[in-house]
């Protein structure tokens, strides 16, 4: 019998070889640089086996019980805490029956037959010149945002219904029934209740507690922001459409000349910075621009785990992420850097898990989604802060952010905060309904009846600006039935802003959030509860309301917030950042080209990146 610390070691190395050739694979298919779709099934085939295999959960319990009960050295009690750890991964994970196991082989199948259908449908939209042009999810939601042409809007919105019908005619039924049979194998009534256990040890009745109390406490506010939109523009405004452009479409394109994507990756590296965040020695790719067939929404995975290996030397993490930028559209600067800070965000994190295993530091199961977007969502969250804007947001001849539009963006966005978690919200509700249909109700219509009820119900609205089918999110298993993680990400973001309000008083380029963020949110990864790090930092447990009161906040509010943010800021001696880099090897690529790394510093790769930016990009030259 191999001894308790051999079976720990062996499961560190083995898993890093199966984790790193599925990501690795993930990566070049996602990004369409290889078309290797059969090789990457077999990886991910090969990773669920390695993480559902009963036979390695017995094996760690027996190592687990075969250790003394009262453990006086230290080395003892960080083996005892790194095979608790695998044993809460193989517990999220284990399939036990053969049929279980067969039942997961066929929907990775199904899920890659789709993901290969996909990338090849094209669609397309009219753009600002009112041609028609291919678009991505991302320029078809920015063009809504932003094109000051209703049929142009339309036209992306069309295309948004179109990718819904085509998602119900090639499989996607097929994959719900599939997931369904495979829960129930599982012994759960459907797959909703099973991912919800597995990502966030809760039930779909503690769950919707939660999301039942948020609703309430922002359903007069939605309701109210809908009819004082068609009040002050006509019943138009609040069709599909039209919605995005009539709660921000002047003002984003009044922002951009402020928040320009050429500037994205340098007030990215900055900011990050003088928060006094580091990556602790990773190795980081980002892939930040649109391109055929890449995949069409920002993520962020670590091929390699970071953790301090069996002689106690620091593996650092190798993580890659991405956006979808198209950089002569009007408002892709400022979704570019909401991606850098999101995605860099979770680099951040899993950058800095400094545990004795790479089990700890991965975003998958026991990962629960709500701690992990938490630390993503916590860093784009500071975007939408005055003094943030004050120091950061330039037009291209230097000249700071007038405080007029910062007023003019509260006064558009504040009414509609509410609605913004509430689109977040639907994803939720959706999901459980379309998970408790049975195999026969389980038809194209029967289930786009269901996405406008929903929509109507949570949005107050006959369709959603992004249609609940065309969400990519949907369509991936290790992204499905898990979007509420956002919600109550958001929800801990403001109980972790209003912490440090407290007792910092400032958060842009605040020097303590990165070490108090790395010391009581990252380092212990997974093997603490998303409840325990709110608790180990705020001294509160989780709970909804800062978010909703921020969400019912009126215009006056906010706005008498925001100047005394600015005030401050304007007086402020801010202290010097703790280091000079985000001790990371960068580098920026476009597909397999290589744009700029930081080689020779952080500062040149930011140019290099703006120069290359320049000259694939006319319009951004100015």
């Amino acid at each position: 019998m191999p001894s308790a610390r051999d079976v720990f070691d062996t499961l560190n190395a083995d898993y890093l070889i199966v984790h790193k050739t599925k990501e690795d694979l993930f990566w070049d298919t996602y990004m369409a640089v290889s078309d290797n779709d059969v090789g990457f099934a077999q990886a991910e085939q090969a990773y669920k086996d390695f993480i559902s295999d009963p036979k390695r959960l017995a094996m760690v319990r027996s190592a687990l019980a075969s250790l003394p009960e009262n453990e006086t050295d230290l080395s003892e009690k960080a083996l005892r805490s790194g095979l608790q750890g695998w044993v809460a991964l193989f517990e999220c994970n284990v399939i036990d029956s053969d049929a279980g196991r067969q039942l997961m082989g066929e929907l990775i199948g199904l899920e890659s037959d789709l993901f290969t259908k996909r990338r090849a449908l094209v669609l397309q939209h009219l753009n600002e010149a009112g041609l028609l042009e291919d678009a991505t999810l991302s320029t078809l939601a920015t063009n809504m945002g932003t094109n000051p042409v209703e049929a142009a809007r339309k036209s992306s919105h069309d295309a948004m219904l179109t990718l819904e019908q085509w998602v119900l005619d090639n499989g996607f039924l097929d994959i719900v029934k599939k997931r369904n049979a495979f829960a129930r194998e599982q012994g759960f009534d459907n797959y909703f209740d099973y991912k919800v256990q597995k990502s966030e040890q809760m039930s779909t009745a503690q769950l919707f507690s939660v999301l039942d109390d948020f609703e309430l406490r922002t359903r007069a506010t939605n309701s109210r922001a809908l009819k004082e939109l068609e009040d002050l523009h006509g019943p138009g405004a609040t069709a599909p459409w039209n919605l995005r452009f009539y709660v921000s479409g002047d003002v984003t394109r009044q922002l951009d000349p402020y928040l320009s994507f050429k500037k994205g990756l340098e007030r990215w590296v900055e900011s990050f910075r003088r928060l006094g965040i580091t990556y602790r020695g990773a190795t980081m790719q980002l892939d930040l621009l649109e391109r055929a067939g890449k995949y069409q929404n920002g993520f962020c995975h670590g091929p390699i785990p970071s953790f301090f290996d069996a002689t106690g030397q620091w593996v650092a993490g190798q993580i890659n992420f991405t956006a979808n930028a198209k950089p002569d559209q009007v408002g892709s600067g400022a979704r570019a850097i909401n991606t850098l800070f999101h995605e860099g965000g979770h680099a951040a994190h899993f950058a800095n898990v400094t545990q004795n295993s790479p089990c700890f530091s991965q975003e998958f199961a026991p990962t629960s989604m709500a701690y992990a977007e938490t630390q993503s969502m916590f860093c784009d969250s500071l975007l939408d802060d005055a003094d943030w804007l004050k120091r950061y947001a330039r037009n291209a001849q230097g000249q700071v952010i007038p405080d007029e539009l910062i007023h003019a963006r509260i006064k558009t966005t504040q009414p509609f905060a509410a609605m913004a978690e509430r689109g977040i919200l639907v994803v939720p509700y959706f999901e459980r309904d379309l998970y408790r249909l049975t195999d026969a109700q389980l038809s194209p219509k029967r289930v786009l009846d269901l996405a406008r009820e929903c929509e109507k119900r949570i949005l107050g609205v006959a369709i959603g600006p992004r249609p609940l089918l065309s969400i990519p999110h949907l369509l991936n298993q290790e992204s499905a039935a898990a979007y509420h993680g956002y919600l109550l990400a958001n929800m801990a973001v403001y109980q972790t802003r209003a912490y440090f309000e407290r007792t910092l008083g400032y958060l842009t380029d605040n020097p303590a959030i990165g070490p108090a963020l790395a010391e009581h949110y990252w380092s212990r990864g997974n093997g603490i509860s998303h409840n325990d790090t709110l608790l180990s930092l705020t001294g509160e447990p989780f709970n909804a309301k800062y978010l909703a009161d921020s969400c019912n906040q009126t215009v006056d509010t906010a706005w008498i917030e925001a100047c005394a943010q600015m005030e401050m800021a304007a007086k402020r001696d801010y202290p010097q950042p703790p280091t000079q880099n985000l001790d990371a090897s960068i580098r920026i690529v476009h597909g397999t080209e290589v744009i700029a790394d930081n080689c020779e510093s952080d500062h040149a790769m930011c140019q290099k990146f703006e120069q290359w930016v320049e000259q694939h990009y006319p319009a951004c030259a100015a």
